[in-house]
């Protein structure tokens, strides 16, 4: 590509945060390039048919509170394009021995009834957060400083969030159900448990459950980043793919210069030009676990015995609250679990599309050490039996991405980390430094816009959002 073709913003890579950074830019009339590596648009956002033909597979992301709470998204017309949000019954279940399992249902109400003693104690944690979802999430996916436009709620919601999971389950809760619901959503941050800000992704995905569901977009993940990218292009916008970006040089000329990358990418490819500082707080930063996934095509629905599970678009394997715990606590000291903790969906418990007639898919994953290279599949499928014993005969075909593979496919998922950087208390002040715009490269005109920034991993686009808004105050001084 020739440097004399010349954009007002050029983003790199087209992911849900590099396409929203692009839209915001576009927005303004600016002309924008964005720039894609795979041959395919979408980063984490991205479907295939991984298994067998005819069975449509999220490649990473599956589940997305985040991308409908978004509140860029939301004033989108995204469904102009064909992106549909499908509820399942329950956004979440969570299966423990015999034939019991506790439910996280849309109605707050109705998710206390099954607590039993613990019903008014979770009523207590989650109804203000339910009350005001919207405003905590103007709040919580904004730059981590930042002038708090409900200060009073923030402080409430801060009090509650900044524990450890392990220590705010023994403070409110006394029953095996709430103990073992709040530790599966807990244990989404990727954190032991015992880790501080382990409780703030359980609060925040258990209100999200009940204010806006955990949803799946018809068709698959892809049709997120599709109908981001119609967007853009309906703005003006164009996109190129099969282009990887290894030296500035192959860059066309623009006032403002967009990588949705994460900070190992952004040495590889800028070292020479950044500060000696700014490279140093970058090689400090810390990539947290990996996942080891399997993509199942089914000749049947999981046959789980407790029938609540079945109608459930999110399952989480794990059982009690000290088991998932012990797993999480294995993995941040880098051993491999016996007992995984396993992220189960359930695509066509709600999406029918996604499978030939009376056939299923299922998207599963459980957290693994950084890097690592061990082969879960049986410590997984041990996990799914115990609740839905005859799983394996359901099965007809099984793809595995360990993390290598992960990494191979999205170079942003460092050792198969698929939140772009450990989500630690350090990491979530300091992402990927301690500054008001951490979205800003020390180099005029260049801008870090991954979920390597604020407010970080999920399908939301707020961090290419706040990097766009960033360029178009000092570049475009708008």
């Amino acid at each position: 590509m020739p440097n004399k073709v010349s954009y007002d913003a050029v983003v790199v890579g087209s992911g849900p945060n590099g396409l929203a950074a692009a839209i915001r830019l576009a927005q303004e009339k600016l002309s924008v390039l964005v720039l894609e590596a795979n041959d395919t648009i979408g980063g984490g956002a991205r479907s295939a048919e991984l298994t067998l033909p005819g069975f449509t597979h999220d490649v990473c992301s599956a589940v997305h509170p985040l991308g409908i709470g978004s509140p860029f998204f939301r004033k989108l017309p995204l469904e102009k394009y064909g992106l549909h949000w499908l509820q399942p019954e329950f956004p979440l279940a969570h299966p423990l021995e015999g034939e019991t399992a506790t439910v996280l249902d849309r109605s707050l109400e109705k998710t206390c009834e099954m607590l039993g003693a613990d019903r008014a104690a979770y009523n207590r944690l989650m109804a203000p957060l339910v009350q005001r979802s919207d405003d905590l999430c103007d709040e919580f996916l904004q730059p981590i400083l930042h002038w708090p436009k409900h200060p009073v709620l923030l402080a409430r919601f801060g009090f509650q969030a900044l524990h450890s999971a392990a220590g705010l389950i023994k403070k409110k809760f006394t029953s095996q159900s709430a103990r073992a619901l709040f530790a599966g959503l807990a244990a989404h941050s990727f954190l032991s448990l015992e880790s501080v800000p382990s409780a703030a992704i359980g609060l925040v995905l258990g209100m999200l459950g009940h204010a806006v569901g955990w949803p799946l977009p018809r068709g698959g993940s892809q049709r997120i980043a599709d109908a981001l990218a119609a967007h853009l292009r309906y703005l003006s916008g164009e996109i190129r793919t099969d282009f990887r970006v290894e030296h500035l040089d192959q860059l066309p000329l623009a006032r403002a210069t967009l990588f949705d990358l994460t900070p190992l990418q952004l040495l590889l490819l800028m070292e020479e030009k950044l500060p000696a500082s700014y490279r140093r707080k970058l090689g400090r930063y810390r990539y947290g676990p990996g996942v080891f996934k399997v993509d199942y095509a089914l000749n049947a629905s999981i046959p789980w015995r407790n029938k609540k599970c079945s109608r459930a678009g999110t399952v989480h394997v794990g059982g009690t609250f000290e088991e998932i715990a012990i797993s999480e606590r294995e993995v941040s000291e880098g051993k491999i679990p016996e007992r995984p903790f396993v992220l189960l969906a359930q695509p066509t418990a709600v999406d029918f599309s996604r499978a030939p007639a009376g056939k299923h898919i299922v998207w599963a994953y459980c957290h693994v050490p950084n890097g690592s290279d061990f082969d879960m599949t049986e410590r997984m499928e041990n996990q799914i039996e115990r609740f839905a014993s005859g799983f394996r005969d359901c099965i007809l075909a099984r793809h595995t991405t360990n993390c290598e593979a992960m990494e191979a496919k999205n170079g942003n998922l460092v050792g198969g980390d698929i939140n772009g950087g450990a989500f630690d208390l350090r990491q979530l002040l300091a992402r990927p430094i301690l500054t008001p715009t951490p979205y800003r490269i020390p180099v005029p005109g260049y801008y870090l816009c991954s979920s390597s920034t604020p407010p970080g991993g999920g399908v939301h686009g707020m961090c290419g959002f706040h990097a766009a808004e960033a360029a178009i105050r000092d570049c475009f001084k708008r």
